[in-house]
């Protein structure tokens, strides 16, 4: 689909994408490169204080432990990311919209990696066999490193997408009709 061909949604989307669109994504933003981090630290925590992964939380998971084994978080947190990739990405046209789009695209195989986890934690049902839950890609590579990778590499595009955004042309923004990336009006102090 080009720049040219990208339809506003109308009602409560319109509104997310256009006039809250760069309230909405900043919120969104933080949220996940915090998420992305707190796996960057448990990964410090593995391979530069030579911690045991079980002792490896994050930030968050040292002191509540029960985050980092509950299925059911991770997988809630897979699907709102996916719904708000999707819900977000109508504020977006051009390059910025195609490097959003490949973010969705990574996060939907990510979430479905997470729902298979999901899964397998409700049923008692184990891939391939395994004694604890396990996704395909991590019957290859192990849980703590693939979702650093999945998070690093579905982080990545959405950041360099928010970039491309904000510098937007004239005609990208009106297209969307979001103003994240209009210049703002300097506040001029009182005399």
């Amino acid at each position: 689909m080009s720049t040219s061909e990208i339809a506003r949604p109308g009602g409560f989307l319109g509104e997310l994408n256009s006039r809250h669109h760069h309230r909405a994504l900043t919120v969104f933003m933080v949220i996940v490169v915090a998420h992305w981090a707190e796996h960057i630290v448990q990964a410090i925590q593995i391979y530069g204080f030579g911690w045991p992964t079980s002792k490896a939380r994050g930030v968050l998971g040292m002191p509540f432990p029960w985050l980092i084994s509950q299925e059911w978080l991770h997988y809630g947190y897979a699907l709102v990311m996916l719904v708000f990739l999707w819900v977000l990405r109508h504020g977006f046209a051009g390059r910025s919209r195609q490097w959003w789009n490949l973010a969705l695209g990574i996060q939907f195989w990510h979430h479905i990696e997470h729902l298979l986890l999901f899964i397998q934690a409700q049923s008692g049902w184990r891939l391939a066999g395994q004694k604890v839950p396990t996704s395909i890609i991590q019957l290859l590579v192990p849980r703590v490193e693939l979702h650093l990778f999945y998070n690093t590499i579905v982080t990545i595009p959405m950041i360099v997408a928010v970039v491309l955004h904000r510098r937007a042309s004239a005609a990208e923004r009106k297209l969307t009709g979001c103003s994240c990336g209009v210049p703002r009006r300097p506040v001029l102090a009182a005399s």
